[in-house]
């Protein structure tokens, strides 16, 4: 039996769903260097990981990728 399925996924969603993919795989990445940075004693490196300057950036790309996301929901509802 063949079904026919048509793949008329939102582009905008892809775009979101890669983007936030490589968004927490990019914080896992953080979290595990500072968590290392601390047992070894590397005090440099953690402050560098908790400067303000660094979590303001990534503040602006989760907003950024939480419009792309607003974004392709309302153009999928809209079509």
């Amino acid at each position: 039996m063949k079904i026919n399925l048509k793949d008329d996924e939102n582009l905008l969603f892809k775009w979101f769903c890669q983007g936030l993919k490589y968004f927490l795989l990019t914080l896992l990445g953080l979290a595990i260097a500072l968590v290392l940075s601390h047992v070894f004693g590397a005090a440099s490196i953690a402050g560098m990981l908790l400067s303000t300057s660094l979590w303001i950036c990534f503040v602006r790309i989760a907003v950024s990728l939480l419009c792309l996301f607003a974004i392709a929901m309302i153009v999928e509802s809209w079509s």
